[in-house]
This record gives structure tokens, sequence and C-alpha cells, in this order.
């Protein structure tokens, strides 16, 4: 056990942590001011139900002894043998605890991530039953195919920190809610303009300062590698905010705040896959194409008619297949050794591995979830009353509001 290495995790699952409480922000902002603290209420929820399912049966399911490349096993469920000294097979240098409430904070944020897709619609007793599930039967099973040595392990996917496993899955998701849940009310008819944009950039600074723990922390020590990471995920970010703000201002004639958000989002969207397989110049690129890709990404749903409120599907989706498969042709053993060359690195059958693992991760996650909203649907109803709807969920269902008159 490395006492450096157990204090760098520890400090990086804390800013993990600290991303779903940005996230809330970030969401909230963007939305009417009668659903803000509906908006952040789920977010926070996540923070509860998450934690509790991943410690009687979600992390055993994800990182417990391999199932014929399909699950976990039983070994850690209730947390047993979840101890403060290293498992002999996960993470060696880390308490095995220290390891565990890390990826503990991802499995947190990914559903909270979907909650974008139905913002100011959804029943939150409905959401409480779906997140149970969707952690089960959608996050875990992925999370084992990717990190713990699942089939997409086995098949050499490279998925740095969460690509797959958080991004795409969620946006996958997120499109089978838009479609399940259907439209707000009055969408394409009446304005759904942001409440408080302050706020929203306020949540994209804590994710950005928390994603640093995101996928720096995914080096599981406090190395060379966890640096590459920290660099490569800034200077995406950095580049994609760009990227967007110079499109939007070309196309739509000024540059946003908005905009802004969205391109720092996008980019570390896009990066998480690569952060650790990749250096800085490619990062710059990846960033790039992060950046204008989203930007157009986001007018998906105007072209299919589907409502994505927050625009998860446009910016977790196309920028986190972008970033799977740019780490198919970016990345290089010289800098993670433990990886596999890409394409532009002498190696064209990886760009074909990722480009499996993403089909492959946004099929599975969008069927099973479309399925889940139904068997939730069935027990009770998903959407809020079309009268909830128009006074907000927060007075509605909460019996708050943010702001007094």
């Amino acid at each position: 056990m490395n006492p450096t290495d157990t204090a760098f995790i520890i400090v990086c699952a804390a800013l993990v942590m600290f991303m779903t409480p940005g996230l809330a922000l970030f969401y909230a902002g963007m939305t009417r001011s009668k659903n803000a603290l509906g908006t952040i209420m789920q977010s926070f929820a996540s923070l509860g139900v998450i934690t509790l399912v991943w410690i009687f049966w979600g992390y055993s399911l994800s990182f417990g002894t391999d199932m014929n490349g399909l699950i976990g096993g039983f070994d850690f469920i209730g947390m047993a043998g979840v101890g403060m000294e290293p498992h002999e097979s996960i993470a060696t240098n880390l308490p095995h605890m220290v390891f565990m409430i890390f990826q503990c904070m991802f499995a947190i944020i990914t559903p909270a991530l979907i909650t974008g897709a139905f913002a100011e619609r959804m029943r939150f007793s409905a959401f409480i039953i779906f997140i149970i599930l969707w952690c089960t039967f959608v996050y875990a099973p992925l999370c084992h195919w990717v990190w713990g040595g699942g089939w997409m392990a086995q098949m050499g996917a490279m998925d740095f920190a969460g690509g797959a496993v958080v991004h795409m899955s969620s946006a996958s998701a997120a499109l089978a809610a838009a479609l399940v849940i259907g439209k707000r009310k009055g969408y394409g008819k009446r304005s759904f303009l942001p409440h408080n944009l302050p706020m929203t950039m306020i949540g994209t600074a804590l994710l950005w300062f928390g994603w640093f723990g995101f996928n720096a922390g995914s080096a599981l020590a406090a190395n060379g590698l966890a640096g590459n990471a920290f660099v490569t995920t800034h200077v995406a970010a950095a580049t994609a905010m760009l990227a967007w703000v110079f499109a939007e201002w070309k196309f739509h004639g000024k540059p946003t705040t908005l905009g802004a958000a969205s391109g720092a989002v996008a980019g570390l969207v896009a990066i998480t896959p690569a952060a650790g397989f990749v250096g800085i110049m490619a990062s710059v690129i990846i960033g790039l194409g992060a950046g204008v890709l989203c930007y157009f990404g986001v007018s998906l749903k105007a072209r299919f008619g589907y409502d994505d409120s927050l625009d998860v599907v446009g910016i977790h989706g196309v920028g986190g297949i972008w970033g799977a498969l740019a780490t198919g042709l970016f990345a290089s053993q010289a800098i993670n050794p433990a990886g596999f060359n890409g394409l532009f690195h002498g190696n064209p059958g990886q760009l074909w591995i990722q480009f499996v693992s993403v089909v492959a991760t946004c099929a599975f996650s969008f069927v099973v979830t479309y399925v889940l909203l139904k068997i939730v649907n069935a027990i009770v109803p998903i959407r809020v009353t079309e009268e909830e709807e128009e006074a907000g969920l927060d007075v509605a269902i909460h019996s708050e509001s943010a702001y007094q008159a």
C-alpha cells in the first residue's frame, strides 16, 4: 500500500463527488426558475441513493469476480471483504475501500447526467426507482465490461476515465428517456430560455475543477500518468470551449456564455476516455473536434424532433463517441505502456475495437433504459401531470421555491 497514492485518490474521490453538486448548478441554471430546485434535487438524490446501491450490490456487480465477461460476482455484496487493506487483484497500491469509494463517485454522477434529458417533467418517485434499476442493470454491467475485467477489457477497448461507462451510457439513456417521457408541454411553441446563466457558469467551473480528480485520479496513483491526464484534460477543455464559441460566433453572430460552458463540458467529455493514453498535442485536436462536433450535435434534437432538454445527447453522446474513437486514433504506448497504440501510431485495429465498444455501449444502454422506463411507468407514472408541469416541479413536487417574490 502506497500512502502517497492513497492520499491522492482520497482527494480525487472528493473532487469527483464535488462534480455532482456542480452538475446540479450547471443544469438548474438552464431550466426555468420554477424547476430549479427540482433539478438540483435530482442530482442530490443520486448522491444518496446510488451510494447505498453501490455499497450493497453495485460495487460487487461491477468489480466482483468476472462471470463470463458479462458481470461481476457476489464477492463484495454488502462490502464483504472491502476493508483498509489492498485487494490482491484490485489496485494493490490502495486500500480496497479507497478504490471502492473513488469508483462510487463515478456511479453517482452518471445517472445524474441523464436528468438533463427529462428536466422539468419527471416525477421524483419514478426517478428514484429508475436510478436504482439503471445503476443495477446498465451502469454495473458496463463498468464491469470496461474496468472490471469484462469482455470489452478482454477485447482491448480503452476507456481511461469513463467515455463509455459514464458519458455514452448516460447519453444513450438520455435519448431513450426523452423518447419515452415525451416533450415538455409547449415545446416548440414557447420559449424555454435558461433562467440563471451565472448559476450555469458556476456549475461549469465546479465541473471543470472536479474533472481533474475524475481523469487524473483514474491513473490510480500519484505519478506522471496522473499528471499527463490532468494536463490533457485542461487543454482539451480550453480548446473545445474556444472552438464552440468561435463556431457559434461564425454561424449565429454572437459568442455566448452558454456556448462557452457547453464547449468546455464537451471538451471534458471527449478527453475522458483518452486522457491517460494521448499527449498534449493530441488533446488539442480532441478538444477542437469536440467543440465543433458537439456544437452541431445539439442541433440533432431539432432535426429528429426529440426533447433533450439540456443537450445530454448532443454533448455527452457526440463528445463521448468522438473521444472514444479519437482514443483509437491518437493513443500511444509512449504515454501509457499499459494501453495500446492507436491508428496514428501503427495500430489501425485499435480504431475498430473502439468502434465496437461505442456501438455496444450505446445500443445496450439505450435498449435496457427504454425497457426499464416502461417498467417504472407501470409501477408509478413517470411524468408529472400537466397541472404539475405548468406549476413547476419546485412547488408541485417539493413544496418549495428557489426564489421568493
